[in-house]
């Protein structure tokens, strides 16, 4: 079926999943203008530190928001994607059923023998934006242990997310009261979906209310984890094992570390 911009809030995506992937992009740049920013030199340090031809543990995948620009930067790149959230994993299946360099995998990151369920052994490269502050601090720092098993000597970790610095609170209320009015005029102007109504929405499709009912079973409204410092995440990867670990982009609001292996 057909889905213009129009047929957002009623719910008539089908299967149309090109459609449902524009509708996840639309709905995350409305809280994160600068998200293609991030994905760019995401991938330029994956190709400065591993090639254009990396196989790819693109964690907490989403949609697959991730494996997309990959695979369209780096055609001889591989992806494997991991989650946990049924509804999500169905539009990335859908997404790219008919791509031989990916795979999907059904995993909960909390769960000891997660990696178990993974294609390979080792991986070139693993990245994920947006996702990992759904783990509290103690668990995220398991996590980056079982990463740096997973990675080979000289791979690369890039996590992009909310990372607060709380030597700043001044700073963080002046930008989080900027970036909540930039917010509020973009829906008032252009009807962006926030978070809520991209869920109501697949609620109301035949094909994703099934999972996305599932996926409020499992999640709830939304996970209570924590959003520790960008210094925290480099110097808790360096205790996991990797060699070297800093920031590497940053807005406002959000940055980005990058851990070698």
């Amino acid at each position: 079926m057909s889905v213009t911009s129009g047929d957002t809030r009623s719910g008539r995506f089908g299967t149309d999943w090109a459609a449902w992937q524009r509708s996840w992009d639309r709905q995350q740049e409305w809280y994160l203008p600068d998200r293609e920013e991030r994905f760019r030199v995401m991938l330029d340090m994956v190709e400065a530190t591993v090639g254009d031809a990396p196989r790819v543990l693109d964690l907490a995948c989403g949609t697959g928001s991730i494996t997309d620009r990959l695979l369209r930067r780096f055609p001889q790149a591989r992806s494997t994607g991991v989650d946990l959230d049924p509804a999500l994993l169905t539009i990335a299946r859908g997404s790219f059923a008919q791509e031989d360099r990916t795979s999907f995998v059904t995993a909960d990151l909390k769960d000891p023998h997660w990696p178990d369920h993974l294609p390979y052994d080792a991986y070139d490269a693993v990245l994920t934006a947006t996702a990992l502050h759904w783990l509290h601090s103690d668990e995220l720092a398991v996590l980056y242990g079982q990463l740096a098993g997973l990675l080979r000597a000289g791979g690369v970790f890039l996590n992009a997310d909310r990372m607060p610095d709380p030597g700043t609170p001044l700073i963080d209320a002046a930008e989080s009261a900027q970036r909540h009015a930039r917010m509020d005029r973009a829906k008032a102007e252009g009807g962006a979906l926030d978070w809520r109504e991209w869920w109501d929405v697949a609620a109301a499709d035949p094909v994703l209310a099934e999972p996305t009912a599932e996926r409020f079973r499992i999640y709830g409204e939304h996970a209570d984890g924590d959003t520790p410092s960008a210094a925290w995440h480099a110097e808790t990867l360096r205790a996991a094992g990797f060699r070297e670990a800093r920031t590497v982009w940053a807005s406002p609001s959000d940055a980005m570390v990058l851990a070698l292996r």
